[in-house]
């Protein structure tokens, strides 16, 4: 039996290396590209570079406008994470903590939101964004507030369901605490379950980060004025460039400013990531 369970150990680590190097040989391939010349990459795409060649950055950052591109996902990103937090969290609080008429209905009706692909309502929103636009003088489309307006409200039924299970798995001792020294709902939620709920809050802002930051067909729909693309769209566009100009150090630089971002916080957060997984998803 030990011999079973020690070979099936082996190979549930054989497993997990494969998959992990299927990961890191690409992403460290695509690091290499960037830091070689046209010739080097031609000559050997798997060699390793004979020097650091930077102006690969250089061009993707400036000649290829990769630079405001990164402006823009920044900026597009932030305000959808603050906007769906600022939505999310009382929400979540209320769904766990509190009983109310309608409750049921609330929570499974979220919970069907889960299911709801991006991709099949673009069409439709763009639709409502443009005729509204006519309506009224606002400039709806090429608007990168309204772009977040709409990735923070695709992201709520996933962000309440996570944080949802994760206040319901806080002893309510401490909220019975905090009562008896005369904290209210607000107080008790900002100062003692918020903060206790760190794990699963950083779990949702990476998942979401994530998403926001690599989403590329509402960002090509609704963004169609050059200034205000997004990374991934622009991303394209410099893919379709190195094509013609047959770049390739410039085009794998491109991507290395897209990766950067999230590979330094997933470093970052990943123990609270983990803890926040964990714990989220004991409950549904």
């Amino acid at each position: 039996m030990k011999k079973k369970s020690k070979l099936f150990n082996i190979f549930i680590y054989l497993c997990l290396v494969i998959f992990a190097l299927s990961i890191l040989v690409p992403v460290f391939w695509v690091f290499m590209a960037s830091i070689k010349t046209n010739p080097e990459f031609y000559g050997n795409p798997w060699a390793l570079p004979m020097s650091f060649y930077l102006n690969n950055f250089k061009d993707a950052w400036a000649a290829a406008n990769m630079g405001d591109y990164f402006l823009n996902s920044l900026i597009v990103t932030a305000i959808a994470l603050a906007l769906l937090l600022l939505i999310s969290l009382p929400f979540s609080y209320i769904l766990a903590r509190m009983q109310f008429k309608g409750r049921r209905f609330v929570t499974s009706y979220i919970k069907a939101g889960l299911f709801i692909n991006l991709s099949y309502i673009v069409i439709p929103i763009f639709l409502m964004l443009r005729d509204v636009s006519k309506s009224i003088p606002l400039a709806l489309l090429n608007n990168r507030f309204v772009l977040a307006l709409i990735y923070a409200s695709t992201a709520v039924p996933f962000t309440v369901y996570l944080l949802t299970n994760f206040f319901s798995s806080i002893s309510k001792s401490y909220e019975e605490a905090a009562y008896i020294d005369g904290a209210g709902y607000y107080r008790t939620m900002m100062d003692i379950m918020i903060p206790m709920a760190r794990p699963a809050v950083i779990t949702v802002i990476l998942f979401n980060f994530l998403m926001f930051w690599n989403e590329y067909i509402l960002a090509l729909t609704l963004m169609t004025d050059p200034s205000k693309r997004t990374l991934p769209v622009g991303l394209i566009n410099l893919q379709q460039a190195a094509r013609g100009a047959a770049n390739y150090g410039r085009l794998y630089a491109g991507l290395v400013i897209v990766m950067i971002p999230t590979l330094i916080i997933y470093i970052l957060v990943q123990k609270q990531l983990t803890e926040g997984m964990m714990v989220g998803g004991d409950k549904g």
